[in-house]
C-alpha cells in the first residue's frame, strides 16, 4: 500500500502542470500516511528545474552506490532527470525495504521484477505505476492462487460460530500481535495456510477487510471456547476434530 502510494505521487510529479518535479530532500521522514494514502510533508526542496547539459557526459546521475549515465537533450537539458531521481531515492529509501517481505509467494517474482527494474532504472514511472497496478489486480482478484488440490474439504465448518479472540501462536506478517491474523482471498486460500502451519488446527474467516477488500482470516492452535455468531462460520481440521468435541 505504502509503495503503491508513493509510486502514485511520483507518477503525478513527473507529470504535474508545472512540469516534473524532484525531491530534493526524498527522505521517508518527509512522508506521512493519511487515509492510507502517502503524501509528502514539506514542498520547500521540491524543484521543477532540471540540469543543463551540452553533451551526454554532462548527464550522469549520481548515488552512493550507483551512477547512471542519462541523455542531452536537443533543448540542453538532462532527460528526465527529475523523474529518474525521485524513482532511484523510492527504490533505495522503500521499495528495498518494503517490497521483499509479506506478500504471497506466487506474487514475489512480480515484486523482484519490480525491484530490480527500479533500482537499475530500466523502468520509468509510468511502467512502475502499471507493474505496481498489475499486482494489485492479481492480488485483489485471486489470479495469483496457482491450481493446486482443494483443501477445503479436509475441514470441518461449523456455521454460526466465531473463535474468542485472545493471544495465541504467532505468524508472519499478522495482522495481530496476539495471534496469526493474515488477509486471504477466501477460506480455500486460508486452509492452504492453515495446513503449512504446524500448529494450525482452526480457522474463521472474519467480517474485517483489508485496504484492497480482502478478508483477514484468524488461525487457531485451540479448538475450544466457541461462541454463537449468525455471521461466522469456524473451519476445524478433521484430523484435529473428534465426535465427542463435536
Amino acid at each position: 500500500q505504502i509503495c503503491l502510494s508513493l509510486v502514485k505521487l511520483l507518477f503525478y510529479l513527473a507529470h504535474s502542470p508545472l512540469g516534473s518535479i524532484v525531491l530534493l530532500d526524498f527522505q521517508p521522514r518527509q512522508f506521512v500516511m493519511v487515509d492510507g494514502n502517502l503524501k509528502v510533508t514539506d514542498m520547500d526542496d521540491a524543484s521543477t528545474e532540471e540540469l543543463s547539459c551540452k553533451e551526454d557526459n554532462d548527464c550522469t546521475l549520481d548515488f552512493p552506490t550507483k551512477s547512471f549515465p542519462l541523455k542531452c537533450s536537443a533543448v540542453g537539458k538532462c532527460e528526465g532527470i527529475n523523474e529518474k531521481k525521485n524513482l532511484f531515492n523510492a527504490y533505495r529509501y522503500f521499495f528495498t525495504y518494503l517490497l521483499p517481505h509479506s506478500a504471497p509467494p506466487a506474487l514475489r517474482p512480480f515484486l523482484s521484477d519490480i525491484l530490480n527494474a527500479t533500482g537499475d532504472l530500466r523502468y520509468g514511472i509510468n511502467e512502475t505505476l502499471k507493474a505496481f497496478e498489475k499486482v494489485l489486480h492479481l492480488y485483489k482478484s485471486g489470479l495469483y492462487l496457482q491450481k493446486r488440490p482443494l483443501l477445503l474439504k479436509d475441514y470441518i465448518s461449523l456455521k454460526g460460530f466465531r473463535t474468542v479472540e485472545g493471544e495465541d501462536y504467532k505468524c508472519w506478517p499478522s495482522y495481530s500481535h496476539l495471534g496469526c491474523l493474515l488477509s486471504v482471498h477466501g477460506a480455500e486460500e486460508a486452509a492452504a495456510i492453515c495446513n503449512s502451519q504446524s500448529q494450525c488446527q482452526s480457522f474463521i474467516v472474519t467480517q474485517r477487510r483489508t485496504w484492497t477488500g480482502r478478508p483477514l482470516a484468524s488461525f487457531q492452535s485451540s479448538l475450544t471456547d466457541l461462541i454463537p455468531d449468525a455471521n461466522a462460520v469456524v473451519y476445524i481440521k478433521r484430523s484435529a476434530s473428534s465426535g465427542e468435541r463435536l
